[in-house]
């Protein structure tokens, strides 16, 4: 296991770099997201890879450890490149997974909060189950993949989103 501290996430005077890894995990028909609480856009769950980390290891080890759920980690779906400003301007290489709880009783059926740190931040997270027939209805942070959730392609899509000029 990684050090927390050895995630790919640097900084440069101007701008930084972010290696993301997310899972989507699918139950009753609908889609696990997180939102930091008080903010009106969700994201797919997951986190940063830690060097030396294989990115599906990463996946587990994220969700263990933010949703104390085991899951099995599933075929690669989405390549997502990012420019998006988050403190400063940033690029982000996002992997999503397909995901399955190894105990499908392991999460609650409604909502639930847990406390989630970056560093030296903590960030209290909402962790909701949305309905795919709402999928088009919420703020989805990154929005590219709001078109492919509620039927996955059979092969690996890659996207690019910009949120700057």
């Amino acid at each position: 296991m990684q050090k927390k501290d050895a995630d790919i996430l640097f900084e440069q005077q101007e701008w930084m770099f972010s290696y993301r890894i997310g899972g989507l995990l699918y139950r009753d028909g609908k889609l696990l997201l997180q939102r930091e609480v008080g903010d009106d856009r969700y994201a797919i769950p997951g986190g940063h890879v830690a060097f030396g980390e294989y990115s599906q290891q990463t996946l587990a080890r994220e969700l263990s450890e933010e949703t104390g759920a085991a899951v099995k980690v599933g075929r690669l779906c989405f390549m997502v490149e990012l420019l998006w400003e988050w403190r400063k301007p940033c690029h982000q290489l996002n992997l999503f997974y397909l995901a399955q709880l190894k105990n499908p009783d392991a999460l609650p059926k409604e909502n639930f909060r847990v406390l989630d740190e970056l560093g030296q931040e903590k960030h209290d997270l909402e962790f909701c189950w949305v309905d795919l027939k709402e999928l088009s209805k919420i703020k989805l942070f990154p929005a590219c993949l709001k078109p492919y959730l509620a039927e996955l392609p059979d092969q690996i899509v890659h996207l690019q989103e910009k949120e700057w000029d």
